[in-house]
């Protein structure tokens, strides 16, 4: 009889609420060696599949995580990418959709879960979600149909629902579904039973080899609008040495201020060759330019639109597509195409 292949899956500990322990003198929070996070959880011996771990050197809390952070993260898996089945990978709640979308970008065939969870509150305290989240991540990569993983792309698990990482934002400092995915259903909801939809998970259809880019280029900013916004303030940060591109968080559907030094000073700066995403502040819906006259102009001077994608996931995908050295118009062009599943065509 042919042996069943248990699934290996690699625990990633980058650092975050999940891994903590309170100081008992004064209360506040600090990493903890990370042996002691498996120690803490010994229902994890009885999922069946075979669990490694490796850790930061230095466990980071999530706020000081950088670029060079993303590409650590990346390089692990793809080190270890033949040796395991599915990844899981811990990280502080504050940014963790910031760094699932950019994984995703980064990752290029990707064939297999990297599934994104972390916590509210520190493993060891009574009434922790650290448990829950983790121990259903780790289920849920190693998740098989036939052979193959069920989910084959970048993820993120919190509070009984798997989302698609560069579909979501955080919403709460202080529940436990502290995530949402405000445009795209969920990948996979825990009850009684896992029950996967199928009919939206990214499938691998190629047989080439994984491609990690982590060449991204950190000349970006967010201006998100509000009224009262002056002509000074915005010319001064669209004139910032070395900028390359700004998402540019508008009204509803993709509206702005009408006046004529507004519209001037945005399309100067196209001009000159800084790529300007049109993404909406709205927690939901769509960039649509041209539904109304207060984004007629915005298309007209050549502003790139964001659709439905996340802020998260645009600051990401403008870092990565500026790490791609292209062209203007391939820019445009591979922006308003959904690369990883972040946007609606």
């Amino acid at each position: 009889m042919k042996a069943i292949h248990k699934p290996n899956i690699l625990l990633i500990y980058t650092g975050g609420t999940i891994g903590m322990i309170k100081d008992a003198d004064t209360g506040a929070l600090k990493a903890f060696n990370f042996k002691k996070l498996i120690k803490g959880i010994p229902e994890l011996k009885l999922l069946d599949c075979n669990i490694e771990t490796v850790s930061f050197e230095n466990p980071i809390d999530s706020s000081n995580m950088q670029i060079t952070d993303w590409q650590k993260i990346a390089v692990i898996i793809e080190e270890k990418y033949n040796d395991f089945d599915g990844f899981v990978v811990l990280h502080g709640s504050d940014t963790m959709s910031y760094s699932a979308s950019a994984l995703s970008f980064m990752f290029e065939n990707l064939d297999k879960p990297v599934v994104f969870t972390g916590s509210q509150l520190p493993i060891g305290d009574l009434r922790t979600d650290a448990k829950e989240n983790l121990i259903t991540a780790i289920q849920i990569a190693s998740l098989q149909d036939n052979g193959k993983p069920v989910i084959q792309e970048v993820s993120l698990y919190f509070e009984y629902k798997l989302y698609r990482g560069n579909r979501t934002t955080k919403i709460s400092a202080e529940h436990f579904n502290a995530f949402t995915s405000p445009n795209f259903p969920e990948l996979v909801e825990s009850g009684v039973h896992l029950k996967v939809n199928n009919a939206i998970l990214l499938k691998q259809k190629t047989t080439k080899k994984l491609k990690v880019n982590t060449s991204f280029d950190d000349n970006v900013l967010i201006l998100k609008l509000f009224p009262g916004i002056n002509k000074t303030i915005l010319h001064s940060l669209l004139n910032t040495p070395n900028l390359k591109g700004v998402i540019l968080e508008t009204y509803g559907s993709g509206n702005a201020p009408m006046e004529n030094w507004f519209i001037s000073e945005i399309e100067n700066a196209i001009q000159r060759g800084l790529h300007i995403i049109n993404v909406t502040q709205c927690s939901g819906g769509s960039v649509l330019m041209g539904t109304y006259e207060t984004s007629t102009q915005l298309k007209e001077i050549g502003l790139i639109s964001g659709k439905n994608i996340t802020t998260e996931a645009a600051i990401a995908k403008l870092m990565y597509l500026l790490g791609q050295n292209m062209s203007k118009s391939e820019f445009k062009t591979a922006f308003e195409t959904p690369l990883r599943g972040e946007m609606n065509d």
